[in-house]
């Protein structure tokens, strides 16, 4: 694993979060997204971010890992710069789609950088529900990749039009 974190650390309390860059960096929002798609089987996500311009970057990379999940072909559905009401109304219009959202806060020149990621019912991803599993897939360095182009998702802006059958 190139640029390797701590999953215990890291990745816990329904998503990932760490000081930037010493504890996560962007590499890691790319393993998050294609590890929430196999852990779920999500034919789609909702995703957001709070505006902040790391929580952008750390956005941009969760997308291409969902993306790029083995054979899933999930349908990202993007919400851009989002609150949590937002992204869990959206997740609940797409019928029940996992979620996810980046956010970044600072204190006294550090940011911290959190990825929370959602189960289809709106609830933080629970250990039993995935989280679990997407720490030690990346603890085993088994961030799934994707098998051909075909299998390869794809990025729609969220317009709030998308209904359950999307």
């Amino acid at each position: 694993m190139l640029n390797p974190i701590d999953p215990e650390t890291v990745i816990r309390d329904g998503g990932a979060a760490g000081r930037y860059p010493d504890e996560i960096h962007e590499g890691v929002a790319w393993w998050v997204g294609a590890c929430l798609v196999v852990a779920t089987r999500a034919a789609r996500i909702a995703v957001a971010h709070d505006g902040n311009p790391t929580s952008l970057l750390f956005h941009r990379r969760l997308c291409r890992g969902v993306m790029n999940a083995q054979h899933f072909a999930c349908t990202i559905h993007d919400l851009h710069h989002a609150d949590r009401v937002g992204l869990l109304a959206a997740m609940k219009e797409l019928g029940g789609a996992p979620g996810a959202m980046v956010t970044t806060t600072s204190a006294g020149g550090v940011e911290t950088v959190a990825i929370m990621l959602f189960d289809r019912h709106g609830e933080p991803l629970a250990e039993e529900a995935g989280l679990a599993r997407i720490r030690q897939m990346i603890a085993d360095d088994q961030v799934p990749r994707p098998v051909n182009d075909q299998a390869r998702g794809c990025l729609k802006p969220y317009s709030g039009q998308e209904g359950a059958g999307q």
